[in-house]
């Protein structure tokens, strides 16, 4: 088993129209590895200040996370205030405050290098670039990214995407990157810019993943009310990869489980707020969701 996941940890502040959260704990990193957590044992590259709680630290810990490659610097954590309307796929950055993520220029350790499941989080693709490099041959390299990287780092980030083997976004990164409105026409386009795969996720909608004459859609699990949809999606990348560096071989039917663990995780990650739910989140939890899914898809 051997997933590194590069990402931010940091804290949010959140808003809904039911409630305001003042700096929980959350960031791509850390929503990713700990749905990973339960299927694999992944390694995480990131950085946080002196005001990282160490209840969080020793989370990892009990969830088995390796943290060897966490950076602990003077100043403070990466901050990040957001808005959410009532439509809770649609949010405003009101404050985006780097501290000590601005200088992070991580060096990997020798025992991350060989990793064969690597993720670039949605951090800014020149960071992406230098930290790719590092790696030897991995077998599967995704990513991730966000529409202020499209929209003011465009040439950066598709020279990384032409060397990734796998492509999340969401549904308006997707449409901004491609100058396309279909989602197949433009899942189409990324595939031609090098992914050997993309998934493309819609929200409460689920997701869909597209590869060479390959064609896959999954729900998202029904849901009357979403507390908190941060960190949804590093969650479904959390559940995807951390399924596939568990499993021996990766082909078409894993992908398919893979993409459904995703949403499994992603569901469970939108039930409070911030990392909340991983910290009462149990396996059989997660095993009799993912049945739940095969039940909702079975005819």
């Amino acid at each position: 088993m051997s997933l590194v996941i590069v990402g931010s940890l940091a804290f949010d502040t959140i808003e809904t129209p039911e409630e305001r959260k003042e700096k929980i704990v959350g960031g791509s990193c850390t929503y990713c590895s700990l749905a990973a957590s339960f299927f694999t044992i992944p390694k995480i590259v990131g950085v946080v200040g002196e005001d990282f709680p160490q209840e969080t630290i020793d989370l990892f810990k009990k969830r088995r996370i390796d943290i060897q490659g966490l950076e602990f610097a003077e100043g403070k954590t990466f901050h990040w205030e957001g808005l959410y309307g009532r439509d809770p796929n649609q949010r405003t950055t009101v404050k985006l405050e780097l501290n000590v993520f601005a200088d992070f220029k991580p060096q990997l350790l020798a025992s991350y290098r060989g990793a064969e499941f690597v993720f670039l989080a949605n951090i800014h693709p020149e960071l992406q670039e230098d930290i790719r490099v590092q790696f030897t041959n991995p077998e599967w390299m995704a990513m991730d990214t966000i529409t202020h990287w499209i929209e003011n780092n465009r040439d950066t980030l598709l020279h990384v995407l032409k060397r990734c083997h796998l492509f999340f976004c969401n549904d308006e990164e997707i449409k901004l990157l491609t100058d396309e409105i279909n989602l197949l026409k433009a899942g189409k386009k990324i595939l031609e810019m090098g992914p050997a795969y993309v998934v493309i996720k819609k929200g409460e909608h689920g997701a869909l993943m597209l590869g060479e004459d390959f064609v896959f859609g999954v729900l998202a699990h029904p849901c009357e009310e979403v507390v908190d949809p941060t960190g949804a999606g590093d969650s479904f990348a959390g559940g995807f990869l951390g399924y596939l560096d568990s499993v021996k071989k990766v082909d078409k039917l894993e992908l398919r489980k893979a993409a459904v663990f995703g949403s499994v995780m992603a569901s469970f990650a939108i039930e409070d707020f911030g990392i909340e739910r991983f910290k009462s989140l149990t396996l059989p939890e997660v095993k009799n969701r993912f049945s739940e899914f095969k039940k909702l898809t079975t005819f």
